[in-house]
Order: structure tokens, then sequence, then C-alpha cells
């Protein structure tokens, strides 16, 4: 019994010491070379496709200087900040392990009037005062021969945009000429002067849009005015948003741009509600209505918009802020998933999450030659309401909504040789005839010698920072973060266009979501099932109130039409009591279905948290009880 036992230590010693010794083992090896393992449905702390097919183009070696304070004073600030830079660095790792030689990268402290301070200010870093510390730097550098790109401070709070921002900076050290993007809108998008009294009184004008912003840093972006009769030559790609009351001359500069071999992108709009915005701040100025499409351009081309009907969709409607705080549902708010995302086309195949508000839908099929790809669409429970209607409220368009079972195009990519949509040549001007100068139909292109694109949304709010962009003041500033993936899937698209694809993907990677998309089609059948009732209530409710006023309208003679007989009075007593019933059981209705909606969500909800927990805890028993069975059998 006692060798017995001695050999049981002896065992158990020796096991402990192997698994000292492979613990030691692994410990040692991963520190040479460190290995993680990603574990998030999206990767999003792997290196994407696009980041590595960047990297691997390189031929000729690029520097990076990684610039981060290394501060003895510790704050809730500078801790922060050390353990995001250990994250940076972690990433840079990655980098180096793709790209191999062809990435330098280089560590720097910059300590106050020190030789790393210095080369950070040649680099154009820029450090964050933080107080009790000074001087924080953390930014990088990347050059390659003459040319440099800085991220002048590396916020944490764009930790989802690191990849992209590093990736387009090595990027554009090697590719540094910049293509040529112009932009055409009724909307202020490149931001407009405040009123003369007001600026006096320390209101400023309207800033640029986040988007114009954001192609500034990879394009030339170039205005091109409302009136253009030409779109310059330098132009590889034209974005239209909104071009409301676009004339025919400006029409035909698009046409001869698609035709010459231009990309074109328009987001045109079936209800605006941008311009409603700015119709309303003109105080009473004339601004034209809220719909804006290409009446020349898009029959040519085989497409019909209708700027009268906006898309509802029962899957895809979104929640808003009711006039007393409540929320309320709003089908003509469409915040699509993947579900209405082109999964297969490398521009929208990452993307997960966007806002389209009251967006209107292309129908038809496109015309000879051209090939017509569906990038965003709605499911078949929807249907095309009014579109001022759905600018008024969600409740108008519940009442009542039958699904037309069509699943409409809300976006779409035409692609081939395009014909004109001007064959008797430029649309004559006023002023040019009576000067003899209208051009000939001759001089006009007819049709395109090459293939190219035009992508047309039938939105164009999506683009604006109200329904892109979420900003909060953080004590590092203000914190802008995307609310869904609009602005990624707008330069994706001139990326895509412009030239090279590669930083699509590694963008795409910063907006993902995760839906409860299971709920959104329960929730619109449960929808679809209540609101069969409440549609009848509300007709029976509407039959009694007619009934009602009828009785009371009835005139006996001259001196008593507002007398009403004992048989009358008793009528309209018992239509009274009816229609307080029915209003009763409205009322019933709807509180009944947004009970079942809210008592879904929360069944869902904690079958979510709970699953794993229980799933464990079974494996944990089940193990146990095996673990006694075969113990009880020795």
């Amino acid at each position: 019994m006692q060798k017995k036992s001695l050999e049981t230590i002896l065992y158990s010693s020796a096991g402990i010491i192997l698994m000292l010794a492979i613990i030691i083992a692994v410990n040692v090896i991963t520190g040479v070379k460190p290995v993680r393992v990603d574990m998030t449905q999206e990767k999003a702390f792997t290196l994407s496709e696009g980041t590595r097919a960047i990297l691997k183009k390189l031929d000729t070696p690029v520097k990076l200087r990684f610039y981060c304070t290394q501060s003895d004073t510790a704050t809730p600030e500078t801790v922060y900040l050390k353990d995001y830079a250990r994250k940076v660095e972690d990433l840079l790792h990655e980098y180096k392990q793709v790209a191999g030689k062809n990435l330098i990268i280089e560590k720097f402290d910059p300590q106050p009037d020190s030789d790393a301070e210095d080369s950070a200010r040649l680099d154009g870093l820029e450090p964050q005062p933080l107080q009790g510390v000074g001087q924080f730097y953390l930014g990088l550098a990347v050059s390659l021969a003459d040319e440099r790109v800085a991220l002048p401070f590396l916020e944490p709070n764009r930790e989802k945009q690191l990849e992209y921002d590093i990736t387009r900076a090595i990027s554009r050290v090697f590719t540094p000429e910049k293509p040529t993007v112009g932009v055409m809108s009724a909307l202020p998008v490149f931001g407009e002067m405040g009123n003369p009294m007001m600026m006096q009184m320390g209101q400023q004008g309207a800033p640029a849009w986040t988007l114009i912003e954001q192609l500034k840093q990879d394009f030339n972006v170039k205005r091109i005015e409302m009136t253009a009769d030409k779109i310059d030559d330098d132009v590889k790609v034209l974005v239209v948003i909104h071009p409301k009351g676009i004339s025919d001359k400006a029409q035909f500069a698009i046409d001869q741009f698609v035709l010459r071999g231009g990309k074109l992108i328009a987001f045109l709009d079936a209800q605006s509600a941008m311009a409603s915005r700015q119709r309303n701040a003109m105080e009473g100025g004339e601004m034209g209505g809220n719909t804006s499409t290409f009446d020349k351009l898009l029959p040519a081309w085989g497409v019909q918009f209708d700027t009268g009907k906006v898309v509802a969709d029962l899957n895809f409607k979104m929640q808003l802020q009711g006039p007393n705080g409540q929320p309320t549902e709003a089908p003509a708010f469409l915040a699509l998933t993947p579900d209405g995302i082109n999964r297969e086309d490398i521009v929208t195949s990452q993307l997960d999450n966007l806002w389209l508000p009251m967006s209107g839908a292309f129908t038809g099929e496109p015309a000879a030659g051209l090939k017509e790809t569906v990038l965003l669409s709605s499911t078949k429970e929807a249907e095309l309401v009014d579109g001022f209607m759905a600018g008024m409220g969600g409740e108008s368009i519940l009442n009542g909504f039958k699904p037309s079972g069509v699943s409409y195009k809300l976006a779409i990519r035409l692609s081939g040789k395009f014909k004109t949509a001007f064959p008797g040549g430029k649309p004559a001007d006023p002023a040019a005839a009576a000067t003899n100068s209208v051009a000939k139909a001759e001089d006009a292109l007819k049709e395109s010698k090459a293939e190219t694109s035009v992508v047309l949304f039938g939105d164009s709010d999506l683009l604006a920072d109200d329904f892109s962009l979420r900003k909060t003041q953080t004590f590092f500033g203000l914190m802008v973060s995307p609310m869904n993936a609009n602005l990624d899937l707008a330069q994706n698209l001139v990326e895509q266009m412009a030239g090279d694809s590669n930083l699509i993907g590694v963008r795409s990677r910063a907006s993902l979501s995760r839906p409860f998309t299971l709920v959104k089609k329960m929730e619109a059948e449960a929808q679809a099932r209540g609101q069969t009732k409440i549609t009848e209530l509300q007709q029976s409710l509407q039959e009694t109130q007619q009934h009602l006023s009828q009785l009371q309208a009835q005139k006996k003679d001259k001196d008593q039409r507002f007398i009403l007989s004992p048989e009358q009075q008793a009528e309209v007593e018992n239509f009274r009591k009816q229609q307080a019933e029915v209003s009763k059981e409205l009322k019933q209705a709807q509180k009944d279905l947004r009970r079942e909606v809210v008592s879904l969500e929360t069944r869902l909800k904690w079958l979510n948290i709970l699953a794993m927990p229980l799933g464990v805890t079974a494996a944990g028993i089940g193990i146990a009880v095996v673990k006694r069975k075969k113990t009880s059998a020795k």
C-alpha cells in the first residue's frame, strides 16, 4: 500500500514538472514569435485581405516611425493612452509579419527637448496637452523617399478605423498622385457662409459635410456647379448629391461625361429631409421641392424613378423619438441589414448596417447594352407609400399597411456602353441662340466607346452627418463615431471607380453591427397579425363617427334644425357608446401588439444572455455524472 502511494506521488510530481516545462516552452516560443487567435466573427484583430494585398505590392522599403511618450507620471489619461499604444504596437507587428523587409518600423519616445521630439515635429505630429504631464505624443509617420504621410495623433476614438488609417497612409506614400473627383449638389455639402448679421452675434455658417472632408484626404475634390454645361476633363469620378431642379444643360454635361468614359455616382431623392430642413431655415425663402431626379438621363438608360413614392419596409423599420420623447415606429426610415445588401459585390460585401431615410425605388429594365446590378434592396414585406405622408410620421403608414410582395431596388449599378439621352445634340440655350452659337448635333458624342459605370441611389440623406455620424464631447475633444456604414459605402464606391479598390475591405470592417434580424422578422409578422384587427377597428370607428355626424346634421325645419327627436337622440347615444367601445378596443389592440413585440424582444435577449452559461453548466453536470459513474465502476 505504501509502495502504491509512493508511485502515485512520483507520477503526480513528474506530471506537474512536465506541465510546468510545457508552459515555459510555450511562453518562450510565443515570446519570440507572438501568436494570437482572433475569435471575433468579423476578424476585427486580424489584418484584412485589403491590407495584405497593399503590403504585398510593396517593392521598396517603406519606413514607419511610431512615436509614443513614455511618461513616468500615471494619470487616468496616460494609462488609457499607453494601453492604446500597446494595441497599436501589436497591430504594427502584424503589418511587419506580412510586409517583411519592405516595412521598417522604428519606435521613438519624444521626451521634451530630445532628438525624438524634434523628429516628431518634423514628421508633422501634434502632441496632446495633458494636465500634470505636459505634451503627450502618440502618432505615426509613414515615408518613402520624398513622400511622407503623418497621422498626427492616434485618437482612441478611432480604434475601429486604425487599420484603415495606417493602410491608407502606406498606400498614399507609394501612389502619391490623387485622382480628381467632382462633386455636384443642390445642398450645401461644401459648407456655407452664415448670415452676416448672425455672424456678428457669434453664429458661424454650416461646415462642410464629413463625406467631403474624407474624400479630400484621398482625392482632389473639385466643386462642380449645378449650372455647369461641361464636366472638366480631369474629373475621373463625378458624385451628384440631390440634383434638385437640374437643368437639361447640366444633364447634357453629365451625359457627355459618361459617354467619354467618366464614372458617375448619383444620389437622387424622393423625399429629402436635408432639403426640407434647409428650406425651413431659409425663413420663407423659395427653395423649390424636396425631390430630385434625372428626368432626361434615366429614361435613356431604361430606368424609372417615382419621386412621389418612398419605400416602407416592416423588416427594416427604425424607431425614432416621437413628439413626447417616446419611441415611435418609422417604417419609411430604413435600417438595412445584410438581407437588403448585396453580399456578392465588393463595394457592399462587408457592410451590414446602412440607413436610408425615405428612399425612393428604381423600376424598369436597363437599356440595350447595359447590365444592372442591384446593390441595395428592400424585403418583400415592403410597400410604396406617399413621400409627403412618410415625412409626417410612421403611424399613418402602419395603419392599413399592406406588403406588396415586391423587393424594391434602392440602389443599382448600370454598366456597359451607354447611348446619349440627347440624340439631337446639346439642348438649345436662349442666350446662345441669340448669338447663333448653338452647338451642332454632330459635335456631341452619341455612344460610349468603352464600357463605363453609373451607380444610382434612391436617397441622398444617407450621406448627411445627421444620418451617418454620432458626435459626442469627451475630454479628448469632439468624438465622432459612425452610426452606420453609410459613408463607408460612398467612399468604397469612389475608390472602386477611381482606381485601386483594396482599401474597400479595410474600411468596411469599422462599421459592423449585430442587429437582431430574427427579432425584426418576427416583429414584422406580429405587426401584420395585429394590424389586420387594428385596421378593422379603425374602419368600424370611422363608420360610427360618420353615422353620428349624419344624425347630428339632420334638420327638421328652419326653427328646429338643432333639435333631435327622442328616437334620434337614442340612436345618437347608442352610436356614442359604440364609438367609445370601439375606441377602447382599438387602444387595447394597439397595446397588445406593442406588448407582444416587447415580450418577443425580451425573451430573445434573455435567451442570448443565458444560453452560454446554461450550456456550460449543463456540460459540467454531464461531465461530473459521467466521471462519477466511472469512479463507481472501479
